[in-house]
């Protein structure tokens, strides 16, 4: 018997930053051939992360803020949220379950909401402080996204097994799932975190990296 596993994550935040709520983005000119309101660039900008045209940056447009805030805290993005869980749900939903099949939620930004995170540190406009986020998240304060605490309920009813995925390391295992029983989320197979040491060696790795890469030799042959 084949066990399937699902997987499921809202690449929404503003870490990666999505802003396309309906009337607030309308697509429009102002006076003149080509100009353009910030509403339209904010639109554009987040259709290229969309599609993967920009990536690695570190905030978002300054002039991009109060859309982003707009977006947040609209109506948009509960109903991209519902449509996101939905569809997931009814894919979940029309399998026939085994006793092993599992359905596997990524935690920050999916389950647990990082929004009041964000909403004291300008909606992605500055810079991402890990120890800032680390504070924030050994609070234990996160509340759950609706949806998916919606879209959860019912996948346990369906019987699925349940595992939470999150890029946290292990040390904060306790105060996760506390944090996940507060929000609502009261049953799970495994919490799957990184270690440390993990976390440490990915660092190294990249200084290293950055350190040895610029000497290569043929870096600068082309």
């Amino acid at each position: 018997m084949k066990m399937k596993v699902l997987v499921f994550f809202v690449a929404t935040i503003l870490v990666a930053w999505q802003c396309h709520a309906y009337d607030m983005f309308p697509l429009r000119m102002n006076t003149g051939y080509g100009a353009r309101t910030p509403e339209v660039r904010c639109a554009s900008w987040r259709l290229a992360v969309e599609a993967h045209n920009i990536f690695g940056f570190e905030t978002i447009p300054e002039e991009c803020v109060e859309a982003t805030k707009e977006y947040i805290h609209g109506e948009q993005y509960r109903s991209d949220s519902k449509t996101v869980n939905q569809q997931a749900y009814f894919y979940a939903r029309d399998l026939e379950v085994h006793p092993k099949d599992t359905f596997v939620f990524s935690i920050d930004g999916t389950v647990l909401s990082n929004i009041p995170y964000y909403q004291k540190h300008g909606y992605g406009v500055e810079k991402f402080n890990s120890t800032l986020y680390d504070e924030w998240v050994n609070k234990g304060n996160a509340p759950a996204l609706p949806e998916t605490l919606k879209n959860y309920n019912k996948l346990v009813s369906l019987g699925f097994k349940i595992i939470f995925l999150s890029g946290r390391t292990l040390d904060k295992q306790a105060v996760t799932e506390a944090n996940l029983k507060k929000a609502g989320y009261h049953t799970w197979e495994k919490l799957i975190l990184k270690s440390v040491f993990f976390f440490l060696y990915t660092i190294f790795s990249s200084q290293l990296i950055l350190n040895v890469a610029p000497n290569l030799p043929g870096r600068n042959s082309l």
